[in-house]
């Protein structure tokens, strides 16, 4: 499509390999014996061991062909999982030097530390401007510095029913993870005074952990996987359904889930209105530039996708349509190209 400028088939090529292997790595790691529960009419794999006279199931992944697939070849992965991490740091190698966007390190520090823990393998997802870096290798477009800028903010986002649903926690409590990276929780104003945000002392860092709202309160809810509160938000539910995984190019990589990125555009036209005023303007008009650098690549490339995420999002209900809208009224190109391709 024209006016985009697309990553080499080098660099395309180099970025779903490392994306494999670190797929493939997830498996490789099994402790005991690879099972599966069915939780309310869906498949949850989990990895069964013992620990002394105690069993655990450590959860891998929600049911599907290609998870089978690598849990049938978790013994073969295991033996070349050593070669594997040899063959990413080369992988990320070429990556640079095609010129995708890698992590500065102390994102990639916080990031890393929280995969480790198990944040994303229990239904974490990123969202905001780290999640839509990582859109340069999923649809092989190279992203522009001003839709990319980095932030000091790590949003972190998932449905609260999941992380009861997976019946699992974290390998390592966050609140030690973030300690060793020198964060303070900060204050919270819910009368309990939980925490769902955390303030790096020396680098200014914050990270914050969201989940949707299915009420017209927008509260602190209870991640229960994760071990933290998080703050509900509305609309936040269509952004981090059906996510995918993708990986943070830090080091030799990092394997994290990620809002798709027609759900993500169309989100953004939501959250651009809601902030358009006062203090929140700046990000608004991010949030503008972001939605129409993606809707411009994805009606090239993926307009079923696009038009998918469109008709859901306008089918939620009115307050859903007049967001839409009123941030397209700021922006007729993007309108125009939404146009040709719903109609």
């Amino acid at each position: 499509m024209s006016g985009y400028d697309y990553h080499s088939g080098i660099g395309a090529a180099a970025w779903a390999e490392v994306l494999r292997l670190l797929r493939d790595r997830e498996v490789s790691g099994l402790k005991g014996t690879p099972r599966m529960k069915i939780i309310n009419g869906r498949g949850y794999w989990y990895d069964h061991y013992r620990i002394g006279s105690e069993t655990v199931d450590r959860y891998i992944g929600e049911d599907g062909a290609e998870l089978r697939s690598r849990l049938d070849r978790y013994g073969e992965m295991r033996a070349r999982d050593q070669r594997s991490a040899r063959e990413r740091a080369r992988l990320m190698r070429v990556l640079q030097a095609e010129g995708y966007l890698m992590s500065d390190v102390g994102t990639g520090q916080i990031v890393s530390a929280m995969a480790r823990a198990g944040v994303f393998r229990l239904g974490g997802t990123l969202v905001g401007t780290q999640a839509f870096r990582a859109y340069e290798g999923l649809l092989g477009v190279r992203i522009g510095f001003d839709q990319s800028a980095m932030t000091d903010d790590i949003d972190v986002a998932s449905f609260e029913r999941l992380s009861l649903v997976l019946d699992d926690r974290l390998d390592e409590p966050l609140a030690g993870v973030f300690s060793d990276l020198k964060f303070e929780p900060l204050p919270s104003v819910d009368r309990d005074g939980r925490v769902w945000r955390w303030r790096q002392t020396d680098r200014q860092t914050l990270v914050e952990f969201l989940t949707p709202s299915f009420s017209e309160e927008e509260g602190v809810r209870e991640l229960a996987a994760l071990g933290v509160s998080a703050q509900s938000l509305h609309f936040l539910n269509y952004l981090i359904a059906e996510p995918v995984q993708v990986p943070f190019l830090y080091r030799s990589g990092v394997l994290v889930q990620v809002p798709r990125p027609e759900r993500y555009a169309i989100h953004k036209l939501i959250v651009a209105d809601r902030r358009r005023d006062g203090p929140d303007a700046l990000k608004s008009r991010k949030d503008r530039a972001q939605a129409a650098f993606l809707i411009g690549v994805l009606a090239g490339e993926r307009p079923e996708d696009l038009v998918e995420a469109w008709e859901e999002a306008r089918g939620r209900g009115a307050a859903w349509r007049a967001r839409i809208a009123a941030s397209l009224r700021r922006m007729p190109e993007t309108r125009e190209v939404l146009r040709q391709v719903v109609g």
